[in-house]
């Protein structure tokens, strides 16, 4: 689900219990941690392997690799969950390296490379990687992952690839009419257990889905080939007696330094980019992540340093944080860097235990699951997200430069595109006018600079004095010289009695006219304020007649100055109907303004307000047909995927209830506020029930009352039809959530240990009033 608010440094509010003192633990590492450390495990075995053999090393170094950065890496790093290890995105750079200097070189260069990240590190410039421009980091991915996809499909068809893409290409017809049938039986075999196996249906799929689909892919390929008694070319790992270390490389000094350089700046983007992402993966996540803190880049980036200088040295791949693995290591529950450390040490076991078991991989199995993780790095959601930005021709320009000419070239390819292309949305600037029915449209698009002063100040001065002028400024920058020029022409038009009107991104502001006062001058979509001095010039109102003269006002002001940017979203609306995800039940308290808190805009709440935020049971004696038609409407019709009640301080039907207010009568609001009667009898319960808020005491019995209510009217929510059948397919969230008006505050229910507490957001854990512990950013997502 998107969410708009991940706090940056969310952890759960209760420290975790320590051994009591004198008294040591048998085993020093997390169950949690062990767990995810196999299951990184079994992905890193057979993707090392496979990586390694498409850059053309010996496959030992894959291994190598592998486990001096899950040790290293693991130990040194500033990220505590991210793996590290031989990437596909290194691949093409390595194979590039191999086929240059050869492997030992290689192995000097990435030593060279890890002392370049030392020393990177220590300037502490790592967060300066992170202002590459995005599509130029999706380009140069997506670059890679087709030189390895088209070298790679090479082995599948039982082939050797060729060094370049190009030549790949214009020898693959040739492959295709030399068919070697087991090595194409095998790879078929790996890629559809890799398509398959994640998508198992049923409860023992769901159980079958928890061992890894590359695990499954290479290891049923493997028995099938042993049984079926095929010959193909399988993984040969010599004596580790045999294993070439490092040697110094040969060659002119400048394609040394550019190799040194392409490296280090691969391993490092990546593995930093790897960091932000796993900080979101971890801040994501349900449960306690209390001793995972927020990302060191630079420490990072030190430990990256590290982990290619020993790698390099036992010759190793280079070593790069891997997203597959990383997300694997978090979502398999890992609490600590000992998971990382812990799965680099199972890789050493392997590659000394289990060398007769790995001989049996076909490498066209390999190769099939290297090309798999190529094809998968050309990401649809990332060619979305650039062309949503207007970037697909840096996207495009990185993706064939790293194909065509090289991976630093074409990062540098793609990084003079990005330029280009700010320099021309900087320049570019369109200036149109146009006169309708007597009304002078001026129309700026792009943004104003002094390079557009001249064609500024030719458009405005084709406005006929005395005229009425509109000027749409269509940008989100103005300097200071277009400023000037167009304020100047404002005067000058208004003093000889033309009419001026701004309007778009800088203004919404009408100058010169005789009612002005009479207007708000509040920009659209500002924070929320009292616009009562907005308005402090206009004329009085007779008497009754303020409110509805305030009324006219701010419809006004939504249709002049608002209605113009949510036109287009209200009209998909319009023409696609509500599709909300959210039942939000609140109070009619003129003060909870449900758009402002929770952040949502139209069609994305659907909103149910009643005095005291009340949802009757549905009971037959004191069912309410209003509010249970609202919920069956929104569970059974739109399909909302949660529901929120939520309570407030001061309630006024909560000070009702206690002053005993609704006993007795028969006027309609004393009718309605029976149906909070259950939670006044809860109140009078056991003490020890009642929820409370984890920040400090409630201030009152009002604000206790209010807690209360919300954790009651939870309860008759669930005796609704449609709601528990709902809750039993798990298609049903429901949350609780007191908003404190004075504070402006938002604090979420979550069933702990010690009792039902409203959260503060700001804190990090909240969670679910059905279905136990959530993190805070699902929770305020659904809400």
């Amino acid at each position: 689900m998107p969410t708009t608010c991940t706090p940056p440094h969310a952890q759960h509010p209760h420290p975790p219990q320590s051994p009591a003192p004198g008294r040591r633990r048998r085993f020093p590492v997390e169950g949690a941690d062990v767990s995810a450390a196999v299951a990184v495990f079994l992905i890193a075995l057979p993707l090392s392997l496979g990586i390694a053999l498409a850059t053309g090393a010996p496959l030992q170094a894959g291994l190598v690799a592998a486990a001096v950065g899950g040790v290293v890496a693991g130990r040194l790093g500033g990220c505590p969950l991210q793996v590290s290890g031989p990437a596909a995105g290194l691949t093409v750079v390595t194979a590039d390296l191999i086929h240059r200097y050869g492997w030992r070189a290689t192995c000097c260069i990435t030593v060279l490379a890890g002392l370049a990240q030392l020393g990177l590190g220590c300037l502490r410039v790592a967060r300066g990687a992170l202002a590459v421009s995005p599509a130029v980091v999706h380009g140069m991915l997506a670059g890679i992952g087709i030189t390895i996809a088209v070298a790679q499909l090479h082995i599948v068809l039982g082939g050797s690839p060729d060094s370049s893409v190009l030549a790949n290409l214009r020898a693959l017809s040739a492959q295709l009419a030399h068919l070697h049938p087991a090595a194409v039986s095998m790879s078929a075999l790996t890629l559809a257990l890799l398509l398959a196996w994640p998508r198992l249906p049923g409860r023992v799929g769901q159980g079958l889905r928890k061992v890894p689909a590359a695990l499954v892919a290479v290891a049923g390929a493997t028995a099938t080939a042993t049984l079926a008694g095929l010959t193909l070319p399988r993984v040969d790992l010599p004596s580790w007696r045999s294993h070439a270390l490092a040697g110094l490389p040969e060659g002119p000094v400048l394609g040394i330094a550019a190799a040194v350089l392409t490296t280090t700046l691969v391993c490092s983007v990546q593995s930093l980019l790897g960091a932000v992402a796993v900080d979101k993966l971890v801040a994501a996540r349900p449960g306690p992540q209390s001793r995972v803190g927020r990302s060191d880049l630079d420490r990072e980036l030190l430990g990256q340093g590290a982990a290619n200088i020993v790698s390099g040295a036992l010759g190793g791949l280079p070593v790069a944080g891997v997203a597959v693995r990383s997300t694997a290591n978090v979502n398999s529950g890992a609490v600590s860097r000992n998971s990382t450390m812990l799965h680099g040490v199972l890789v050493v076991v392997a590659a000394l235990l289990m060398v007769p078991v790995l001989e049996e991989i076909p490498l066209a199995s390999l190769a099939a699951l290297v090309m798999a993780v190529g094809i998968q790095m050309v990401s649809l959601h990332h060619i979305r997200t650039v062309t949503r930005h207007r970037e697909v021709p840096v996207y495009a320009a990185t993706t064939l430069g790293v194909v065509l000419l090289g991976v630093l070239e074409g990062v540098l390819l793609g990084v003079a595109v990005a330029v280009a292309l700010a320099l021309h949305r900087l320049t570019h600037t369109r200036i149109t006018h146009e006169d309708k029915e007597g009304v002078h449209h001026v129309r700026v698009r792009g943004q104003l600079t002094f390079l557009a002063v001249p064609r500024l100040s030719r458009a405005l001065h084709l406005v006929p004095q005395g005229a009425h002028a509109v000027v749409e400024l269509d940008g989100s920058f103005m300097d200071h010289a277009a400023y000037e020029s167009l304020q100047d022409w404002r005067s000058s038009h208004t003093a000889r009695g033309g009419t001026a009107e701004l309007s778009g991104r800088r203004g919404g502001i009408r100058t010169a006219e005789p009612t002005a006062s009479d207007e708000c001058r509040c920009r659209p979509w500002t924070p929320w304020r009292n616009h009562q001095s907005c308005f402090a010039g206009a004329p009085a109102a007779p008497a009754g007649r303020e409110a509805a003269r305030e009324l006219a006002r701010g419809i006004s002001s939504f249709q002049r100055n608002t209605a113009p940017l949510v036109r287009e979203e209200l009209a998909r609306l319009a023409r696609e109907g509500q599709q909300p995800s959210h039942l939000f039940l609140t109070c009619a308290d003129s003060r909870l303004v449900t758009s402002m808190i929770t952040a949502s805009g139209p069609g994305d709440l659907f909103v149910v307000r009643n005095v005291g935020n009340l949802v009757p049971p549905p009971a037959e004696e004191c069912g309410d047909d209003s509010v249970a038609a609202a919920i069956e409407y929104a569970v059974d019709v739109l399909g909302v995927r949660s529901i929120t009640v939520c309570g407030h301080s001061g309630c006024g039907a909560m000070q009702a209830l206690l002053a005993a207010e609704s006993a007795g009568g028969g006027t309609p609001l004393r009718r309605w506020l029976r149906h909070g009667l259950p939670s006044l009898a809860r109140m009078a319960g056991d003490r020890r029930a009642w929820p409370r808020l984890a920040v400090r005491a409630p201030a009152d019995a009002v604000e206790q009352l209010c807690l209360i209510n919300v954790v009651q009217q939870l309860d008759h929510l669930r005796a609704h039809a449609p709601v528990a059948r709902a809750l039993a397919r798990g298609e049903l969230e429901l949350h609780g959530m007191y908003f404190h008006v004075g504070e402006a505050q938002a604090y979420l229910l979550a069933r702990t240990e010690g009792g039902t507490v409203f959260e503060d957001v700001t804190e990090g854990v909240t969670g679910s009033a059905g279905e136990g512990v959530t993190e805070c950013e699902e929770v305020r997502s659904a809400v």
